[in-house]
């Protein structure tokens, strides 16, 4: 750490390079030169992208058969098909022509059962392979197929022309094979070695014998050896083409390709590297990861302007509560070993957390919006973003970390994203905290800098929490002060180095695209020699009279003209703006935003919230009329009690249809058992039940039901409505949030309800929601175990698709529902209370 006035003299030293030119009305600094003034984006959903570039065109590969392209990598269009086939965009004949890959894994088989399960391709030119007709030159995709989390197989096709389709040339790596005959769960697929090409590679000569892959049981040895998924091309210096490929448990591992045939080449016999890393004679070199934990989606690019080559690998879940985070190492050889900015080695060194191994360059974060602040919504950030591929310009140097994510508050759903990277002074590449807008690294003055901004740190953890942004000043004189403390420099044009709170952190100071200012605005990214990696983003300059106004003006407690549920009152705006509530009626509205609402019949309260923002010495106030309606007599409109039947008790709607497995397909069974009150509705794991349309018409209605499943699966519905694909809601035993029993509503916008449990299998649970006015409520076994707002209107005004068990997508329910009630209105806790007791049945 450099004494007080070596860092003044210094930042003084390097500081005379400032732009000419004073800061834009907005108080940000300095728009770039070179970007456009307002960019533009289209999105698209593919989930593990690997970017290659065909003359003026990128595109992205990714899983379940999901593809795009651009022109500026901001705007996407998605051109193919999914798993359609016949007429695969990609493969055609996808069955017929991936039969190769399939006969091991991936169509119709264990946990790809009902469909098909190939992911995370990589498409690339390969100049030098021979195509049958004995020409050189075809595009490339090495894709994966899978049927459980250690059986899967990585194949090769090829094609004339990038956009396909491909021709099957391969299956050249197999996973999860065993000893001996061994069959996993809904598989007919004997997975004994010798099923594998590995009998063959064996038989003529190319490997020295089977491998002891297994464990002491004859099983797969899983925590030594990789999952065969994620492959990833690129060649090194000298022009070898090689495959780095794996995720979980055993590791990340290397091999060469052969380029003529696309096939790999074989270490041939065991070994280990000068570093004591193991070279297995199938599976190759490993260089990442092991030991049951963590870490897939590898991929490798050499950089000759620093002669390193960068690993990039995603650890944790991929779900949004999976904690995904992509990490980087290099090396100064194509196989490793790879090291981080500690010098810790990529491999594992036991059976040890992995969180301190790999600069985590991007993990979930938020910078978060408060009243106040421009924008709307909660602001920007990533949930789960990971298995990254990287575009790098030869010409320019120019890099970009291209990847998936998901979002925070917006449950599963999720979308390409790409980030600019730039180079520190000790040659780790640092991504831009926003996406790509078109920037380009440019000079910057120290009076562009200086100033306010939120920073996050993305720490080193794996873990579904998200690093919520804090203030930062950078100060004229080169201190930081705020919610962190510290000291900062401008080295050159545009390197940054920040040190906080002891630890130093190098840099580049970038304008970046604000999604929430809508304008350029100084940002800065760096990395400390722990792997850290930190962003800031400068905030507009604003008084404190200036804050204030905007709190006030800024907080939005809804419709408060029809208020059925608890409002929630901030309690702190921007720039730590303190906001404090009082209440004109605390019989109505308490001034911690609880509601009491009137009794059935009785009018309508009305009270008066006063919100006081603080800031500094100044204060100001603005008054909120809130009217609290009163409760209103929830009425039954339909029973189904599946008495040997579909019919609906009430009368009011028609009798229910039985379907197949998808809410819109035919071909299911129902039959019927002995329930919590008669008779049940027993559903086999492939059908479904399709209510009457309209079965709810409002924003107020209650769902109660009982539950009884005899297998839990992620996304599978109980009861499930919706307005169409885009507008649903759906109760789920087992939802996406931590497993928790939900209720789950998307996808425009997603909303999660977690319960913080999961029902028990095998066993009767009741289950209840209740939805007004955008408050909602979840009640398991009569006991409130959610409870929140801005839950999405979904059913006013329109029609609505019904179903139990069923929804356009997901597998089906399987095991027995009782007794299902819906309601106009909302029910009482004592009701829904009375309900879950069978004794009152």
């Amino acid at each position: 750490m450099l004494p007080s006035a070596a860092w003044a003299e210094l930042a003084n030293s390097r500081g005379s390079d400032t732009l000419a030119g004073s800061a834009d009305p907005a108080r940000l600094g300095t728009p770039p030169k070179s970007a456009p003034t307002t960019p533009t984006f289209s999105e698209v959903s593919v989930h593990d992208p690997s970017i290659v570039k065909a003359g003026d065109t990128f595109y992205v590969f990714g899983s379940h058969i999901e593809a795009a392209k651009s022109t500026d990598l901001m705007n996407w269009t998605g051109f193919t098909n999914g798993y359609t086939t016949p007429g695969n965009t990609l493969y055609g004949d996808l069955s017929g022509n991936l039969a190769g890959s399939f006969a091991w894994a991936g169509e119709n088989d264990s946990d790809s059962s009902g469909g098909f399960a190939v992911w995370a391709p990589d498409v690339f030119w390969n100049p030098d392979f021979v195509n049958k007709d004995g020409t050189r030159g075809a595009y490339l995709i090495y894709y994966s197929a899978s049927s459980t989390y250690i059986r899967s197989a990585i194949g090769v096709a090829s094609s004339p022309t990038i956009e396909g389709p491909y021709e099957y040339v391969d299956t050249i790596i197999y996973s999860g094979f065993t000893r001996n005959e061994a069959y996993d769960a809904n598989s007919t697929i004997n997975k004994q070695w010798t099923n594998t090409n590995i009998k063959a590679l064996v038989d003529n000569g190319t490997l020295d014998g089977a491998g002891n892959w297994f464990n002491a049981d004859g099983s797969y040895k899983n925590s030594a050896y990789p999952n065969a998924i994620d492959p990833a091309h690129y060649y090194d210096k000298d022009g070898k083409l090689w495959m780095a490929y794996g995720s979980w448990s055993g590791g990340i591992f290397a091999l060469e390709i052969d380029p003529a045939t696309g096939l790999p080449k074989y270490p041939g016999s065991d070994g280990t590297t000068a570093d004591g890393r193991p070279v297995d004679r199938y599976f190759g070199t490993l260089i990442a990861g092991g030991f049951t934990k963590s870490g897939e989606g590898p991929y490798i690019v050499y950089d000759r302007r620093s002669g390193y080559y960068y690993l990039y690998m995603t650890y944790g879940g991929l779900a949004a509560n999976g904690g995904y985070n992509m990490r980087q190492f290099r090396s100064t050889s194509p196989t490793g070993p790879y090291v981080d900015a500690q010098g810790q080695s990529a491999v594992l060194p036991g059976n040890t957390s992995n969180d301190p191994y790999g600069n985590k360059l991007m993990g979930n974060y938020l910078f978060e919006r408060l009243a106040g602040d421009p924008g709307t919504g909660i602001g920007v950030g990533y949930v789960s973003p990971g298995h990254n591929s990287v575009y790098q310009d030869e010409s320019t140097g120019r890099q970009f970390l291209i990847f998936h994510t998901r979002f925070p508050q917006q449950g599963e759903y999720h979308e390409v994203r790409v980030h600019q990277m730039f180079m520190n002074e000790d040659n780790w590449p640092v991504a831009a905290p926003f996406r790509y807008a078109g920037e380009t690294l440019e000079a910057v003055g120290t009076s562009d800098i200086a100033g306010e901004y939120k920073f996050v740190s993305h720490g080193k953890s794996t873990s579904p929490a998200i690093e919520r942004s804090v203030y930062i000043t950078l100060n004229n004189n080169h201190t930081i002060t705020g919610d962190k403390t510290g000291r900062w420099q401008k080295r050159g044009p545009s390197y940054s180095e920040i040190e906080i709170d002891g630890e130093t952190y190098k840099g580049v100071f970038v304008r970046g695209w604000d999604p929430d200012a809508r304008q350029f605005v100084m940002t800065f990214t760096a990395m400390s020699d722990q792997g850290v990696s930190v962003w800031g983003v400068r905030q507009q300059d604003l008084t404190d009279r200036e804050v204030v106004a905007n709190v006030l003006n800024d907080i939005d407690l809804g419709d408060t003209a029809q208020v059925s549920a608890d409002l929630i009152l901030p309690s702190e705006g921007t720039r730590h703006a303190v906001i404090t509530w009082q209440t004109s009626d605390d019989q109505a509205v308490e001034s911690d935003g609880t509601v009491h609402r009137p009794t059935a019949g009785s009018e309508p309260a009305t009270a008066v919230l006063t919100a006081t923002v603080a800031k500094g010495s100044v204060t100001d106030s603005r008054a909120f009329t809130v009217t609290v309606l009163p409760r209103q007599t929830a009425s039954l409109t339909a029973n189904y009690a599946f008495e040997g039947g579909l019919q609906d008790q009430t009368g009011s709607f028609g009798a229910g249809t039985v379907t197949g497995n998808r809410i819109d397909n035919t071909g299911g069974a129902i039959t019927y058992a002995a329930g919590i009150s008669g008779q049940a509705a027993v559903f086999n794991g492939s059908s479904g039940i399709r209510l009457p349309d309209d079965l709810i018409d409002g924003d107020s209605y209650s769902v109660s039901l009982w539950v009884k499943p005899e297998a839990l699966s992620t996304y599978t519905t109980t009861f499930f409505g919706a307005r169409d694909p885009n507008h649903w809601i759906s109760l789920l035993p087992q939802g996406p949030a931590n497993g928790n029993t939900m209720l789950w509503s998307g996808s425009d916008p997603w909303y999660d309800a977690p319960t913080g449990m999961t029902i028990g299998i095998g066993e009767w649970s009741h289950l209840a929601i209740t939805a007004e006015k955008g408050a909602a409520k979840v009640y398991v076994n009569g006991v409130e175990r959610f409870s929140g707002t801005s839950f999405p209107d979904i059913f006013s005004n329109s029609g609505g698709s019904f179903a139990l068990g069923v929804n356009w997508w997901d597998p089906p329910f399987q095991g027995m529902l009782d007794d299902l009630r819906v309601y106009n209105g909302t029910l009482t806790p004592e009701e829904i209370a009375a309900l879950s007791s069978s004794s009152n049945l």
